[in-house]
């Protein structure tokens, strides 16, 4: 069982930057890759970005790529996405998944309860 707590969301101008946090249980974190998703009101739940279990190999959708980028410190069982020059349309709740499969684009058994950002103009 993988227990994930997201924080660090909240309300930021366009332009600014926000850094997202994902806290995890249990003494599997350095062996499971981590992603993020996000979900806008009235919309399915998207990829945003997806790293290996060392965190060398990273992946970004299309529409964040430059922008956003997902890292992991293992010491601390804790994944990031540090989100640059955010724009109104990043708006959703932003969900961390564990067990991403980065070949497969399977998702991971194991969510947060999510974090909202919100991006105003």
């Amino acid at each position: 069982q993988v227990q994930l707590v997201e924080s660090g969301g909240g309300l930021v101008q366009a332009g600014g930057s926000l850094r997202l946090s994902c806290a995890a249980s249990g003494r599997t974190f350095s062996r499971t890759t981590m992603a993020w998703f996000r979900q806008a009101p009235g919309k399915e739940r998207e990829f945003v970005a997806a790293c290996s279990v060392s965190g060398d190999r990273t992946y970004y959708a299309d529409s964040v790529k430059g922008r956003f980028t997902i890292s992991r410190d293992n010491s601390k069982n804790t994944a990031y996405l540090q989100m640059n020059s955010p724009k109104p349309e990043d708006t959703a709740v932003y969900y961390c998944n564990a067990g991403y499969g980065l070949v497969s684009g399977r998702r991971g058994d194991y969510w947060g309860q999510g974090t909202q950002v919100t991006v105003s103009s």
